[in-house]
């Protein structure tokens, strides 16, 4: 099957119109959109823990718009360094530099600026030190080689058109032994042409 979108797609116009969408998710997480977000969705639907996301600022859980749960796959480590590709607001961010402790690093990688703000902030609100937010895309990673223990992504792969470029930075930036923890939406069947060149359909 397929993981790369069509050779003429335009790229460019569909990195703006993912990063259109997801920044009115950071900036008005109440508005209309076509997937579910907020706390309720993530403890109802995906199994969180509502304890743990009660401890963190609302407005970095309001922003949660992911489609799983990368925690459950596996426990963070204390002293783990972590990063989260396409860390949005930084739900499972924060959850990640908390289990990771004062000494881990818990490093987000977000393509909007609205969204790697408000993980900062919610991150600084949370009293979190350990965390840093990276405005970057997920082909070209701004960290050294095997420099990761974990790597997490939660429904943010899927809108990458060069899935192996992104794939290739993953196997890049984790150490030997490292692991990904990846929550993502997976096809069982190869979609048509018309509908991989629809930038509508990609967009979240």
């Amino acid at each position: 099957m397929p993981i790369a979108c069509p050779v003429d797609l335009d790229t460019q116009m569909l990195r703006s119109e993912v990063s259109k969408i997801y920044s009115r998710v950071a900036t008005d997480p109440d508005g209309e959109f076509h997937f579910h977000r907020g706390p309720a969705y993530a403890v109802d639907f995906l199994g969180y823990d509502p304890t743990e996301l009660a401890a963190l600022p609302t407005e970095c859980t309001a922003s949660f718009a992911g489609i799983a749960n990368p925690h459950a796959i596996g426990p963070i480590v204390r002293g783990e360094t972590v990063l989260d590709i396409g860390c949005g607001a930084g739900t499972d961010l924060l959850l990640a530099a908390r289990r990771a402790g004062p000494g881990g690093r818990a490093i987000g990688v977000d393509m909007t600026e609205a969204m790697r703000d408000r993980a900062l902030h919610s991150a600084a609100s949370a009293g979190l030190t350990n965390v840093e937010v990276h405005q970057a895309d997920a082909t070209a990673l701004p960290l050294p080689d095997a420099s990761v223990d974990v790597v997490i992504s939660n429904g943010v792969l899927n809108l990458v058109p060069e899935k192996e470029k992104a794939f290739a930075e993953i196997r890049r930036v984790l150490r030997p032994g490292g692991r990904l923890q990846l929550a993502d939406i997976v096809l069982d069947a190869e979609l048509g042409e018309d509908v991989r060149r629809n930038i509508d359909l990609w967009t979240g």
